[in-house]
Parts: C-alpha cells; sequence; structure tokens
C-alpha cells in the first residue's frame, strides 16, 4: 500500500542551514526541491503536488529565510549549505536524487553536482546562472552589494522591503508578489546579505563541465525587458552553460523570475518532457 507523507507537515529532518519538509509517495525515486533567495519551500507547492505520486519530495528552505531560524553567521553561509545537503542526501541513503532549484537553488544544484558528479541525478535549474555576477558588467562588487544590504539601519531595511522595489520583474500577478515580499520581510538581515554575496562572489562556469547528470536550465527574461533584450538573455545563457555536458535549454517567453508562478503550462511541460516517460504524468 503506497504511503503518502503529509505536504507541508515539517518533519524531524533538519541540518543546521536548512529545513525539511516532506511529501510524495515514500520509497519512490527522491527529489530534492530548493528555493532561491529569501524565498520559503513552499514556493514548490505546486511541483510537489504534480510530482509525488512519482517521487519522494524533499522541500528545503534554508536557514535565514522566509522565517526560519538561522544560528551561524559566519561566513560561508552556501558553502554550509551545499556541506549539509551532501551529508543529508549520504545520512538518508537517497539515490542520485533529482534536484530541483530556483535561482540561488539552481546555482546550489550546480555547485552540488559539479563538486561531487556520482551523488546526484537529473538537475532541473530555474533561472539560475551559474556567474551571476557577469551579467552585472565591469566594476561589479559583490563585496559592496553584501555590505549595502547587511549595514543598512534595520528600520531602513524593513522599510525597502516593505515597498516591494525589489520584487521588479519577479513575477506578474499581484498576489505572488505579496507571497514573495512576506518571504522576504521574514527573511533575516544577514542571511540575504551574505547568500547574495557568495552567489555573486563564486563562478562555476568552468566547474560545470565536470557535471554527469542530465540537466534541463530554464530561464527568462520578460521580467528584464526594460533593461535588456531576449536575444541578449538569450546569449548569457548559453554562454554560461557553455561548458555543461548535454544539457537541455528553454527560454521562458512571458514568465518573470518565477517562472513557475507566472507560466506553469509552459514550466510543467518542459519539465515533464525532462523528467517523466512520454512527457506526461
Amino acid at each position: 500500500m503506497k504511503i503518502l507523507l503529509l505536504l507541508a507537515v515539517t518533519l524531524s529532518l533538519s541540518a543546521a542551514s536548512f529545513r525539511v519538509e516532506l511529501a510524495g509517495s515514500k520509497g519512490k525515486p527522491p527529489m530534492i526541491l530548493i528555493p532561491g533567495l529569501s524565498s520559503s519551500g513552499d514556493v514548490w507547492k505546486e511541483t510537489v503536488a504534480r510530482y509525488k505520486d512519482r517521487y519522494e519530495c524533499h522541500v528545503l528552505t534554508l536557514a535565514g529565510f522566509a522565517g526560519v531560524p538561522i544560528e551561524n553567521k559566519e561566513p560561508g553561509m552556501l558553502t554550509r549549505v551545499r556541506t549539509d545537503l551532501v551529508a543529508y542526501i549520504r545520512d538518508k541513503k537517497l539515490a542520485k536524487p533529482t534536484i530541483v532549484g530556483h535561482s540561488l537553488g539552481g546555482f546550489l544544484a550546480l555547485w552540488l553536482a559539479s563538486s561531487d558528479p556520482t551523488l546526484v541525478g537529473d538537475l532541473v535549474i530555474v533561472d539560475a546562472l551559474p556567474h551571476l555576477a557577469a551579467v552585472y558588467g565591469p566594476g561589479f562588487s559583490a563585496t559592496a552589494m553584501r555590505d549595502m544590504i547587511a549595514n543598512q539601519p534595520k528600520e531602513q531595511y524593513d522599510q525597502f522591503m516593505q515597498s516591494g522595489v525589489s520584487l521588479r520583474g519577479m513575477a506578474a500577478s499581484p498576489a505572488h508578489l505579496e507571497i514573495i515580499k512576506q518571504w522576504g520581510i521574514k527573511s533575516d538581515q544577514w542571511a540575504v546579505a551574505n547568500g547574495m554575496y557568495e552567489l555573486l562572489s563564486k563562478d562555476l562556469s568552468a566547474d560545470i563541465a565536470r557535471i554527469r547528470s542530465r540537466t534541463l536550465v530554464l530561464g527568462s527574461w520578460s521580467g528584464m525587458k526594460s533593461v535588456t533584450t531576449r536575444e541578449i538573455v538569450d546569449g548569457n545563457f548559453r554562454k554560461q552553460y557553455a561548458a555543461l555536458p548535454g544539457h537541455r535549454f528553454a527560454l521562458a517567453e512571458t514568465a518573470q523570475h518565477f517562472i513557475m508562478y507566472d507560466d506553469p503550462n509552459w514550466f510543467f511541460a518542459q519539465v515533464d518532457s525532462f523528467l517523466l516517460p512520454n512527457g506526461s504524468k
């Protein structure tokens, strides 16, 4: 008899650097879902609902994001997440789990798969680049960005988060933008600053050549129409993933950064055709 694990019930499965919630079919192939900067694992609710009959889903929320407490505020926040995730996979005896990551979560998936190519299975990378800082151009400083965020007075930082200015280009729906904003408000200021710093200061564009997983890369450009073109964004993705053997790439035409929110039909069509037999549920 198939045993279904309860979605959105926090279990005693955690590491110092992230919280894990389980959903789906126990004993099925494992899938680990990693959200982006400041986001809750709840961003994957619809994704889990779609794949829970085929996978045992391990849904992460990183410590410091969306109200999950963070205890260790030493440098190397994302390095600890990667280390703890390797330990989690081995401790739970997860055999080549499929990794689904959005934004910062996609970067972590690439880092995990390039540092230990035999540990993980298929990768689904949602609007993430192996070297995000490269799109900012010469003179960009990840350190300056970290310090600007981390050193803001708390009241000023809270006002900025409440304003929603940082959400431009994230999602089209006001309801989704409000959800994303509330996650940001509940996130720890230090964690946001240092998570962003590590994301922007590390370059994986050469390291991804070591990845042996089948990889689907999904990109977006609609949210950046005011500052760039489709051709430039498409070129950035293709250039940065050039070293990744045999990956599949698709660029969403209408979705903003939270592709799974803005165009779920397109998103699931891409993921279904990649993960599922005959491309259907």
